[in-house]
């Protein structure tokens, strides 16, 4: 880099000096201690690994082979890293702040309620919840992001002899079902072996049950995971390691469904609430839910009456479409009787229960540790409100402090509800399961739980450092912050967890400056870093107008690497860019 020059106006030029990126002065420092004669050696870098970076399983051989890879792409000393090679290692690709080489390390034998899956809302639609069109297409970019649990709502077609797949009450055009789950059966386990759940909202009649069951069962095959004959539901639900490449139904037995459910659904539709913005509007703060909720009013139950099911009925058997109802792998439905009544656990039957987010915000205020109790062997769905008609989301963290497994997200936006979700998911090797932290899965000696609004001390304390960033210069146009000169940076860090941990805070402004070094340190107290996620975005200041979007990740704590770390920054829609990263160090104190 050299010069870069901008035009003002037609007489008028302004140019300003690039300069390449540097080394900030602590990593000068390390490298000077871990050095000899202006060389790092494969046993420097390997002591480096151990006592800086916490790679305790670090060997030499790997030190080795780090800097034979850095040596393809720098001036190199033959014995091992000069300074910039040093450098190039510490801010590249080989040094993420995730583990490449963890995958998939959890337990993965345990029953699928004791893990938050990837879950998507209305998987099909392409846009918003009014007008968008049906398609396969969303489908199959959520299945290849490993998102877990597909919903399809199925309604008969417009001459009552076949399926469609739409919203309904709305202006959606349908798409087919069969096209659907032949999209899911293909893309299924592109990225992540461990089994999909659709879950159907059903509007057929008792033909069109029949019809579905012969689709699904013939396009999936043996693939498809479904109870005994003569077992109605389980008492304990299978594992992820048990159901690898395997599709299981998640739906209510089809006779709690009702013809007028289409209008009730379509009442808590309205007007687009805008809480959404050029990146999504800041994630709503756990705090203010407990203000909240107690202003709703007893009788709300929003739109889930649909999913009461009449015990009496369903202890008959007297199922008219029994082939439809042998699929069902994960029994939904709400016993009438009110919240309180459906949240009793049952010890010889799991079941689903969903809520709407205003729902679950309703019920923490009141009956969190319930919450906590149902979801250690029963599977809880969150959904997003009706009135999110442009395919917003809400803050995930309240469902998932509360055990929730499913929630469901639009996954064909974006915002920074959805990075909180796409952060979480990063966990695990990203195979779309990450398992629930212990006090949400076991109980206390006398069979106390969790309690989400408890006020607890501080277990971790977890230390940031910005010191730089880069790429922008490559990934965006010249001109794509400011007209007149180059751009003027800041970062926004935080934590998005319960309550008491939430927090964001922000680097000073940097003017004109396409390689930003800040050299800036925030401090995290943690009183529950099992489930705090490290929010890091880029803004670039604009006096007139917005500030720009630079940039974003979201990462789960409980998996950061400690030590200086290169951090890829993505897209709004969660896509990585090409060259745009922060240099970062992360340690826990």
């Amino acid at each position: 880099m050299s010069n870069q020059t901008f035009k003002v106006c037609f007489c008028c030029r302004r140019r300003f000096k690039l300069t390449a990126s540097e080394a900030p002065k602590e990593i000068k420092a390390l490298f000077e201690n871990y050095s000899e004669n202006g060389v790092m050696t494969a046993t420097n870098l390997h002591r480096f690994l151990l006592e800086q970076q916490k790679e305790d399983k670090a060997t030499i051989e790997n030190a080795q082979a780090l800097i034979d890879s850095v040596r393809s792409v720098v001036v190199f000393h033959k014995h091992g890293l000069n300074l910039e090679g040093f450098f190039k290692y510490l801010f590249g690709d080989l040094n993420p702040p995730l583990s490449p080489e963890l995958g998939v390390h959890q337990d993965m034998t345990a029953p699928l309620s004791q893990y938050f899956i990837y879950t998507g809302h209305n998987s099909y639609l392409t846009g918003n919840q009014l007008t968008s069109d049906c398609s396969d297409v969303p489908i199959i970019h959520a299945l290849k992001k490993s998102v877990r649990v597909i919903e399809l709502d199925i309604w008969p077609n417009s001459s009552k002899d076949n399926v469609d797949v739409l919203h309904g009450g709305t202006m959606t055009s349908p798409v087919e079902l069969i096209r659907c789950l032949r999209s899911i059966k293909e893309h299924a386990f592109s990225t992540s072996d461990y089994p999909v759940v659709i879950t159907l909202e059903d509007h057929l009649t008792t033909d069109l049950q029949a019809k579905t069951a012969e689709m699904i069962t013939q396009t999936f095959g043996n693939a498809l995971f479904s109870p005994e004959q003569d077992s109605e539901c389980f008492k304990k639900l299978p594992s992820p390691a048990s159901l690898k490449k395997r599709f299981l139904i998640s739906t209510k037995p089809p006779i709690v469904y009702h013809e007028d459910k289409d209008a009730k659904e379509d009442s808590q539709r309205g007007n687009n609430s805008g809480d959404e913005e050029a990146w999504g509007k800041e994630v709503p703060s756990l705090k203010s839910h407990s203000k909240k909720n107690h202003e709703l009013d007893d009788g709300d139950d929003d739109d889930d009456d649909d999913e009461e099911v009449d015990d009496d009925i369903n202890k008959s058997k007297k199922f008219e479409a029994p082939e439809y109802t042998r699929l069902i792998a994960i029994h939904a439905g709400k016993p009438k009787g009110g919240l309180s009544e459906a949240l009793k656990v049952d010890p010889n039957k799991v079941r689903r229960l969903s809520l709407s987010e205003q729902q679950l915000e309703k019920a923490a205020s009141r009956n969190g540790k319930e919450i906590v109790r149902f979801t250690q062997n029963n599977m809880l769905r969150i959904y997003p409100k009706g009135t999110r008609i442009t395919s917003s989301n809400y803050n995930p963290l309240i469902g998932w402090m509360h055990g929730a497994q499913m929630v469901a997200f639009n996954m064909q936006g974006y915002g920074r509800s959805l990075w909180l979700m796409q952060g979480m998911f990063r966990a695990n090797g990203g195979c779309g399961y990450v398992k629930k932290p212990d006090f949400l899965l076991n109980g206390g000696p006398n069979g106390e739980v969790f309690d989400p609004k408890a006020k607890l001390e501080v277990k971790k304390t977890l230390k940031v450092t910005v010191f730089m960033g880069e790429g922008w210069y490559y990934d965006f146009k010249h001109t794509h912050f400011d007209q007149f000169s180059p751009p003027d940076f800041y970062v926004r860090v935080g934590i998005a967890g319960v309550a008491a941990d939430t927090v964001m805070k922000k680097t000073k402004t940097l003017e004109d400056n396409w390689i930003p070094a800040w050299n800036e340190e925030f401090v995290f107290p943690l009183t529950v870093p099992e489930l705090a996620l490290l929010r890091i975005e880029v803004h670039e200041y604009d006096m007139s107008e917005k500030d720009d979007f630079g940039g974003q990740t979201c990462l789960p704590v409980w998996e950061i690497r400690e030590g200086i770390r290169s951090v890829p920054l993505c897209s709004r829609e969660g896509i990585k860019y090409s060259s745009v990263k922060l240099l970062m160090r992360f340690q826990f104190i």
